[in-house]
């Protein structure tokens, strides 16, 4: 796994070098969903804070086991994948940041669960979203479509329990990479005027994170060229 991270890191590196600019501007966040809380340990180890998860049940029992594992660290953890509105409360305890939120209604059950953790003193501050963004606006691959980028930004930003912090996007299959994180960057400058605090933009996975940092990302979410080919786990 240190020479897989390496590896990775050396990418990195090469590809903001190249697109003139500074490393320290490009995250990098670990996927790691299906991947045993002991190899999360070890990339802890490693030098890694921030992980991706996208199912809510083995998410949240992983993070117990890591604390249990590394009880001095203080990993980030953030929720990629689609989010079921029953699940979000599951989830509040440890997450980080929400990088799915792809729907008014979505947004509105965090925010009435974020209120909630605020009644109870657990929370007082809203939680940092990134809003979906659906590059060919189908359906099946989740994420909100062009039309519905704005409104929903902007519902993010006018409830009190979520805050803006940028978008999130899957090249999709079948397009050319090019076309695809040009589009992405686009869509995220017009955001970032409307507005300004929302700065981040998580695009770029392991086969494609040059283009995306390119193009603008600030975010790579990085999984198979870090842990390998996931076991198949089922919720």
């Amino acid at each position: 796994m240190k020479e897989r991270l390496g590896t990775v890191r050396d990418r990195l590196d090469a590809a903001c070098r190249a697109a003139g600019r500074d490393p320290s501007e490009v995250a990098l966040l670990a996927v790691t969903k299906t991947v045993p809380a002991g190899d999360v340990a070890e990339l802890l180890d490693l030098g890694l804070t921030a992980f991706a998860e996208n199912r809510a049940q083995e998410a949240s029992s992983k993070v117990t086991e890591v604390a249990a594992l590394r009880p001095a660290a203080a990993p980030r953890w953030h929720f990629v994948g689609g989010l079921q509105r029953n699940k979000v409360r599951l989830v509040l305890p440890w997450v980080t940041r929400i990088e799915s939120v792809d729907s008014p209604r979505l947004a509105r059950t965090i925010d009435s669960e974020v209120g909630k953790a605020r009644d109870r003193g657990e929370r007082d501050a809203p939680l940092p979203v990134l809003v979906q963004y659906s590059v060919d606006g189908d359906p099946d691959r989740g994420g909100v479509p062009d039309d519905g980028l704005d409104s929903l930004v902007d519902l993010v930003a006018e409830l009190p329990g979520t805050e803006p912090a940028g978008l999130m996007a899957v090249a999709p299959l079948g397009w050319e990479p090019e076309r695809a994180f040009e589009r992405i960057s686009e869509v995220f400058r017009r955001t970032r005027e409307r507005h300004p605090g929302a700065r981040e933009l998580s695009a770029g996975m392991s086969a494609d994170l040059e283009i995306a940092v390119h193009h603008g990302s600030t975010v790579v979410r990085v999984g198979t060229a870090l842990v390998g080919e996931r076991r198949l786990t089922s919720e």
